[in-house]
């Protein structure tokens, strides 16, 4: 268990840092304007939604005595060390230099990462046949993915202090930790990744397995209420430290120690939310955990900004407010996937692992996008990129009226549209006593 919860504590490191950080880190250490920044975000996206089929595919096909999943993590180990460091350097030359750069970066860290996380994931159900053993396996799996991305949230807050230079450090640090951890999780599950099942490669073509998935309305309805609500936190995880620092004036060296109150919140809440679903229903929980999130977005765009070095008493609002908003977002990583399997089952065949692919193809296609969008709405408003001079994260800079409404807009108007239209697709869905039943045979 332990050897496997080290499989995830790498890429959940990874995704953590990338999520809260990169787009900061392009504005502000390497003075890219906001729309280059968004449009990397959607290459780093799109491409990390791409090669999931492709790599899932390789990985089916690949016959070793260590089995098709170990050989591909093994290998990728150390490429997702060395381009997690090299994603946070700022090269020497132009803008379109840099650019050039990071796009190049982004794909070799978003195929080193899938190579890892893909078939790390596919051997939680082939490590073993029983339901309580993978249970165990997943549990151990998020454990250690967002005991990994707390600790990487501490690391960005301690070396960021140093400004530009610190960004290049958290890489080396958190590349040297991902690649250590996953090499340790190879070893630990190589004498179980020789016995471990092995695959039956889906043959059909990519135009008939999403006709397939695309004819379940069950999937379709969930799929949207995934789409809708992770995007919505995506889009408040990128704005939030841009949110702090220009918005409500958060000193730059404290706000990135504002972000760890988030990913407790989201812990605390994906405990609560799970014992409410058994208890009252998830549709019902969802609403539940919706509408503190909801209120929360709202709050968000309205609020002040604080005043020059803020004592403790003044941050202890914000820091509430940040806790509502991961706590009410936990159910974005919990329910969604808790209704996947009530739509696996409304398809004969039960292709549990069809239907999961499209869905993290269709969440990170879509993310990908949209983030592009986000870029263009903040230089369409004026919003002002750092030349380098990064005080902590992120300087503050004076913006612009425009710039600080698309701000508000993305953290607290965008995010709660979207989590009420999740909330619309999901009514009349057949939940009370529905997560009691047992799947006939």
């Amino acid at each position: 268990m332990v050897a496997y919860g080290l499989g995830d504590a790498g890429t959940g490191l990874a995704a953590t840092q990338l999520g809260f950080y990169l787009f900061p880190f392009f504005t502000c250490a390497a003075g890219l304007p906001a729309f280059v920044a968004g449009s990397l975000l959607t290459v780093i996206k799109v491409w990390d939604a791409l090669n999931d089929p492709l790599i899932g595919w390789l990985s089916d096909h690949t016959n070793t005595r260590w089995g098709p999943r170990l050989p591909w993590m093994l290998s990728a180990a150390l490429p997702l060390g060395i381009t997690l460091a090299a994603i946070w350097w700022v090269p020497p030359g132009s803008a379109l230099e840099k650019t050039w750069y990071y796009i190049v970066m982004a794909i070799l860290l978003m195929t080193a990462y899938t190579s890892v996380n893909l078939p790390y994931a596919a051997l939680s159900t082939e490590l073993t046949t029983v339901t309580a053993l993978r249970t165990r396996l997943n549990a151990a799996r998020f454990t250690g993915s967002i005991l990994a991305g707390l600790s990487g949230l501490i690391v960005a807050s301690i070396v960021l202090s140093q400004g530009s230079d610190g960004y290049l450090l958290m890489g080396q640090i958190t590349g040297t930790i991902a690649s250590v951890a996953t090499l340790l999780c190879c070893w630990g599950l190589a004498p179980f990744a020789k016995t471990a099942q092995r695959p039956i490669p889906n043959r059909d073509p990519l135009s008939q397995q999403l006709r397939r998935v695309m004819a379940n309305p069950r999937f379709v309805r969930v799929l949207g209420l995934y789409l809708l609500l992770w995007f919505g936190l995506q889009l408040m995880q990128v704005v939030a430290l841009i949110w702090m620092v220009q918005v409500v004036q958060v000193p730059s060296n404290l706000a990135s120690w504002l972000l760890l109150p988030f990913q407790v919140a989201a812990l605390v809440g994906l405990q609560v939310w799970s014992v409410l679903s058994n208890r009252i229903g998830r549709v019902t929980t969802l609403r539940r955990g919706a509408g503190l999130w909801i209120a929360a977005c709202v709050i968000s765009l309205l609020y002040p900004a604080l005043p020059d070095a803020p004592s403790t008493l003044q941050l202890i609002p914000l820091v509430a407010l940040i806790m509502l908003v991961g706590f009410g977002a936990a159910t974005a990583y919990l329910i969604p996937w808790s209704l996947l399997p009530d739509a696996i089952d409304a398809d004969p065949g039960k292709p549990a692992g069809l239907y999961t692919a499209w869905m993290v193809f269709g969440q990170k296609l879509i993310i990908g996008l949209t983030m592009s969008v986000f870029g263009t709405l903040l230089s369409l408003t004026g919003y002002i990129s750092s030349k380098g001079d990064c005080s902590g994260a992120l300087s503050f800079i004076q913006q612009p009226d425009t710039a600080l409404l698309a701000i508000r807009i993305c953290m607290g108007l965008l995010p709660a549209i979207l989590v009420i239209c999740g909330l619309l697709v999901m009514r009349g869905w057949p939940d009370r006593g529905a997560h009691l039943q047992a799947t006939a045979p």
